[in-house]
């Protein structure tokens, strides 16, 4: 998040991801970095332990919906 932050306040518009177990922390941690409407994609949990193809498969899911979040214009 606060990477995305850092690009998003430089002008460079970016999307975080990051599994779904963190929408609660995400939400949370981006209203502190003062970005309460940071783009952001969800992907399936678990991320930690899958292998190159579960992975590949996860990114394929979400590759849309990045595309998509990324044209959007920050709020």
């Amino acid at each position: 998040m606060h990477d995305t932050t850092w690009f998003e306040i430089q002008g460079i518009p970016s999307v975080f991801i990051a599994s779904v177990e963190f929408v609660d922390a995400a939400e949370q941690q981006s209203k502190a970095l003062g970005l309460p409407d940071v783009r952001r994609v969800f992907v399936e949990h678990p991320v930690q332990g899958q292998s190159d193809a579960e992975m590949h498969a996860k990114a394929d899911a979400i590759f849309e919906e990045v595309i998509e979040t990324l044209m959007r214009p920050a709020d």
